[in-house]
């Protein structure tokens, strides 16, 4: 389905969403087994599950959504504890086979990229200068916004994109890198464009902004010179709107469910919508049966199959 006037097929940014939000989950949970070829067994699971998932599918829409638009972006990354998605989309670009050779686009290279996230000598669990164009470690949160900035700076050819936690943003650091957008607006410098991601929580609580009004948000960005527009992360075409119209100082306040696409509850527990979903949502899929069965329903919902035969042949 095409956008009207626009140019861009809805269906291809969905189906990489899907793709990249699969492989963030298989990255943190298994080690065999990877296009679920039969029924998940204990010994499919890693013996340490050990990531952060609840922030994986807004990375993923973000990065899927303006890559399509502008293929040539940089991409910083503010909640960088959210790496499986940043890997997926690095392999699904095959930006990752110039450093890793064994990060093919078949089932090989499936196989070595679960296997190998999080685990010994292999990939660490947060973005670090490991991973192509990275140079700092992942698990720290505020410069996200200055580092585009910087990078911007002098640089009137490039197009930045800056994707902030909405738990980074509670930093001084992060609200102190919004002032830069007076400073640095000019032709003389790159685009830098900003999104914020407000999924609502951070790891055990809800966020400043997710309290925060609408009203209060937009009118917190205005007055560090933004135009803030806020988007539903899960609506393709309204994201690509906006996309297509963004300005110098467009300041994009995305929205997603914690978690989004993942199980629902455990337990009686929310999990989707929940910092719950914060890290590893079933920690016991290693030896609970009731886990494992929910494991294999979520990694089915997406259909993989089908995304790995298109992605396969593209290559």
């Amino acid at each position: 389905m095409h956008i009207h006037g626009l140019g861009v097929n809805v269906r291809d940014i969905e189906k990489r969403i899907r793709f990249c939000n699969y492989l963030s989950v298989a990255q943190i949970f298994l080690q065999d087994n990877i296009l679920l070829n039969r029924p998940l067994s204990f010994s499919d699971i890693k013996p340490r599950l050990l990531g952060h998932w609840g922030s994986c599918p807004g990375i993923n829409i973000a990065y899927a959504n303006v890559k399509l638009r502008y293929p040539h972006m940089q991409f910083i990354l503010g909640p960088g504890h959210g790496f499986p998605a940043l890997q997926a989309n690095l392999y699904y670009d095959g930006d990752l086979i110039d450093i890793y050779p064994e990060a093919t686009p078949n089932l090989h290279g499936l196989e070595y990229l679960c296997k190998q996230f999080s685990w010994p000598y292999g990939f660490p669990s947060h973005a670090s200068p490991m991973t192509p164009g990275i140079i700092s470690e992942g698990g720290e949160l505020g410069y996200s916004l200055a580092t585009a900035y910087g990078a911007a700076l002098g640089r009137p050819e490039k197009f930045i994109v800056a994707l902030i936690g909405d738990g980074e943003l509670e930093t001084a650091t992060a609200l102190g890198s919004l002032n830069l957008n007076r400073l640095l607006n000019s032709r003389h410098n790159g685009h830098v464009l900003p999104i914020l991601h407000l999924n609502g929580y951070k790891i055990s609580a809800p966020t400043i902004y997710a309290r925060s009004s609408e009203r209060e948000l937009l009118n917190l960005f205005r007055g560090f010179g933004y135009a803030p527009v806020i988007v539903d992360g899960t609506n393709t075409e309204e994201f690509q709107l906006v996309l297509a119209n963004i300005t110098p100082e467009t300041f994009i306040i995305m929205q997603t469910p914690k978690g989004y696409t993942g199980p629902k509850e455990l337990d009686g527990k929310k999990l989707e919508g929940n910092c719950a979903s914060h890290q590893v949502p079933l920690p016991k899929a290693k030896s609970d049966r009731k886990q494992l069965q929910m494991l294999q329903t979520w990694l089915e919902s997406y259909n993989f199959k089908e995304l790995y035969d298109e992605f396969t042949e593209k290559h």
